[in-house]
């Protein structure tokens, strides 16, 4: 499998399950995302998903409403890139 792959509808279940989040505000964002874009993600992009789930929901949240900048080890071109897709809903 390589990282420009497809998620299997399987690993994209379980990566669903693992996004669920505490704080609604990151949860409207996630699902939205998940929604729009879950279906034609790619292996790297789950693995940004992965490392932002890792986050406290707070960090999370400020990373969603550009309070703050990735630093690193987040700070990488998947990172950045899912982010932006992230905040920017797609439009209808």
């Amino acid at each position: 499998m390589t990282a420009d792959d497809r998620l299997t509808a399987e690993e994209f279940s379980k990566m669903r399950w693992r996004c669920r989040r505490g704080l609604l505000e990151n949860d409207l964002f996630i699902t939205r995302f998940l929604d729009n874009h879950g279906s034609t993600m790619t292996v790297s992009e789950a693995q940004a998903m992965y490392a932002l789930m890792d986050l406290s929901d707070n960090d999370l949240l400020d990373l969603l409403l550009r309070r703050k900048q990735p630093a690193a080890p987040l700070d990488t071109p998947e990172i950045v890139a899912l982010l932006e897709r992230m905040r920017n809903p797609a439009p209808l």
